[in-house]
């Protein structure tokens, strides 16, 4: 019992030495960027997008887009008039309000096509 006695004190000074864990520092989570809910361009969307946007250029004949998962672009490659290989390429990217696709550069895409631009 007398050894009791004298370890009582140690726990107790133990006891008092402890302090409790801080708390955890709540940490900033940034919020996630918004995901674009605008469907993929198919081609027939293509087509008009470039009709309407470059004026006197020879229609397109083919396209195939693509856009890799998160991207906020669209890359896609086309052909024009007869050829009916996809010789050219243009991207698209979503406009100020993400409502629909537009072509990014379409001032030089046009141009390098040999029509004029068409602000839509």
């Amino acid at each position: 019992m007398k050894k009791l006695a004298l370890l009582l004190p140690i726990f107790a000074l133990a006891a008092c030495g402890e302090e409790s864990a801080p708390e955890p520092a709540a940490t900033e989570v940034a919020a996630p960027e918004p995901e674009s809910t605008l469907p993929p361009p198919d081609q027939a969307f293509f087509k008009r997008t470039f009709a309407e946007t470059c004026e006197g250029a020879e229609p397109v004949s083919e396209a195939i887009c693509r856009r890799a998962m998160g991207a906020d672009t669209v890359s896609c490659e086309f052909s024009l008039g007869e050829d009916e290989y996809l010789r050219h390429e243009a991207t698209l990217a979503a406009n100020e309000d993400n409502t629909d696709w537009m072509l990014e550069d379409a001032e030089n895409l046009c141009a390098e096509h040999g029509a004029h631009h068409q602000d839509s």
